[in-house]
């Protein structure tokens, strides 16, 4: 999942960039309503962390903006991206405000960064319809709390991207992703296009996922098109034992 961290105060964004990339998120920065409006031109976004005070505007127009221009529409079909406001205003009329611009979250600063990853899995859910912090595809099963992943109860080794690019697989269980669309969800702005790293990543996450019992690994290649995750391939045995 990629997020955009607008935020004004270089040491704040640094630290939770850092703490996001950290939870296995691709995340870009930036640090006034230019820069954030350059980076959601070119880049889809699944959810945005929007300071309100920034030094060329504010930060409510910006909210807005993302829910009524279509020049900042997702480029690939996906829904807009989830808003949660950091930010020192703390009136109830204030968060009701940013509300109403459309924030789908309000966080008071000072914040522990533990909630503001718990407010980012919690946001990043309403996406894949799901509650709790496990997403479940069959006998796949990945805890965001955790940050753990098992396949029939056995707990699989994975790097942070590689936990990212499944995650961003289980959410879209089902559905034909292509390598431009894993590229701009799961990579931030510093990825190379014309490397093959997505390939890369897809096939080593495949063959972690492997299964001695498997007919067909659970991620497939649709040539011209792109990868997918089976359901059907991940369906629960009757009587599994784990």
């Amino acid at each position: 999942m990629r997020i955009l961290v607008v935020e004004d105060e270089a040491d704040l964004a640094d630290a939770i960039a850092m703490g996001l990339r950290r939870e296995g998120y691709a995340v870009d920065v930036a640090f006034d309503v230019r820069g954030a409006l350059d980076r959601l031109s070119f880049s889809s976004y699944d959810l945005v962390t929007l300071d309100l005070s920034l030094p060329d505007g504010d930060g409510l127009d910006l909210a807005r903006r993302l829910r009524t221009d279509p020049l900042l529409a997702p480029i690939d079909g996906e829904p807009a991206p989830r808003v949660l406001m950091l930010t020192a205003r703390d009136t109830v009329h204030q968060r009701v405000a940013g509300l109403d611009e459309g924030a789908d979250d309000y966080l008071v600063k000072p914040f522990a960064f533990t909630e503001l990853s718990a407010r980012v899995r919690s946001l990043m859910r309403r996406d894949a319809g799901r509650s709790g912090s496990v997403l479940q595809v069959g006998e796949l099963a990945l805890d965001t709390a955790r940050f753990e992943a098992t396949r029939r109860g056995r707990l699989l080794d994975l790097t942070a991207k590689e936990f990212s690019l499944l995650r961003y697989f289980m959410a879209h269980a089902g559905d034909v992703l292509s390598q431009e669309r894993l590229l701009e969800h799961v990579w931030d702005e510093n990825a190379d296009p014309l490397t093959n790293t997505v390939r890369v990543t897809v096939g080593t996450l495949r063959r972690k996922l492997v299964r001695e019992d498997d007919v067909e690994p659970p991620i497939e290649t649709v040539i011209g098109a792109g990868y997918r995750l089976r359901p059907d391939l991940l369906a629960l045995p009757p009587n599994a034992d784990g």
